[in-house]
């Protein structure tokens, strides 16, 4: 399944309609949530909690939950409690037709349920509960994109930074930042490599001299810009140039490549490649334009 950008949250899968699961016991119940949200919601349903519980282990995150309280096997603030760990962004919702106070109140406490509705539950008002839910959980995953690529570059700007406050060999430099950049952005392959071959380093199996010959690796250092290259397979079989490419012959997706540049002079070039298809990679260019300086300064004060 194609996804927005190798720095998307891995449990994010975005679609047309938001998705929900509706759980509830009573079949009538489940026919009736999904009728009532069908035409705005992509509607998951189950008959348990433990159902339920299968379905998001196949299905994924979801943006909304309702479920009944009073289920056989498993309450249903039971069943939303263990919910959390996985997908801490789900906002929970709570059907009831008793005063369960004790089990609402905590579930509620510990952030397990954004509301309940108390049964027979009105359609007008539960749309609305469930449309602001999802606007919540829009909100959250936002938030959440952004601290996680801002960890992102601190990773990669502390990984730059130990190499300044250390010593070691210029091989053994190089290997380091291979394996920093390509673990810290989930690359299935990263080569740094040097202008004028004068070294380079490799982490995951990449090909030095087919990177080298690559065109967007060309194009990345006659142009001192960053480039990419997007669902690679596809364009393969329509574009000859791009079938001649050696280093796609693997089954490379997504190719990324940042001209290392100190003040005019090309010093090396990073590529990245990922076996999966994502649908842009610019979040990663836009990273690499911000972290490629530092490189720079790096491998011109300390290793040329």
């Amino acid at each position: 399944m194609s996804t927005i950008s190798p720095l998307t949250l891995a449990s994010f899968k975005p679609s047309k309609k938001p998705r929900m699961l509706v759980v509830d016991d009573e079949p009538d119940n489940l026919d009736l949530l999904y009728r009532t949200f069908r035409r705005d919601f992509q509607v998951l349903r189950a008959e348990s909690g433990i159902e339920a519980l299968k379905v998001l282990s196949s299905e994924g995150e979801v943006a909304v939950i309702i479920s009944d309280q009073r289920m056989p096997e498993m309450k249903g603030t039971e069943f939303l409690s263990k919910t959390v760990p996985d997908f801490p962004d789900t906002v929970r919702i709570i059907l009831t037709g008793f005063t369960d106070v004790e089990d609402l109140v905590e579930a509620i406490n510990a952030g397990q349920v954004y509301r309940y509705i108390t049964k027979p539950w009105d359609p007008d008002e539960l749309k609305h509960v469930v449309e602001r839910a999802s606007e919540t959980y829009d909100v959250l995953k936002r938030q959440n994109e952004q601290l996680h690529r801002a960890e992102k570059q601190t990773k990669l700007m502390v990984t730059v930074g130990q190499l300044a406050a250390q010593t070691m060999p210029a091989s053994d430099a190089l290997q380091f930042l291979a394996d920093g950049f390509g673990q810290i952005l989930a690359a299935d392959a990263c080569t740094l490599l040097l202008s004028e071959d004068r070294g380079s380093s490799c982490y995951g199996p990449a090909e030095v001299a087919a990177v080298a010959a690559s065109e967007l690796v060309a194009a990345a250092i006659s142009t001192q810009t960053t480039q990419s290259a997007v669902n690679i397979q596809a364009a393969r079989q329509s574009d000859q140039a791009a079938a001649s490419d050696a280093l796609y012959a693997s089954g490379t997706e997504c190719h990324v490549v940042t001209p290392i540049v100190y003040q005019g002079e090309p010093l090396a070039v990073l590529s990245l490649q990922w076996d999966r298809a994502y649908d842009t990679v610019e979040d990663v260019t836009q990273l690499l334009d911000v972290i490629g300086p530092q490189v720079a300064l790096f491998l011109k004060a300390a290793m040329l």
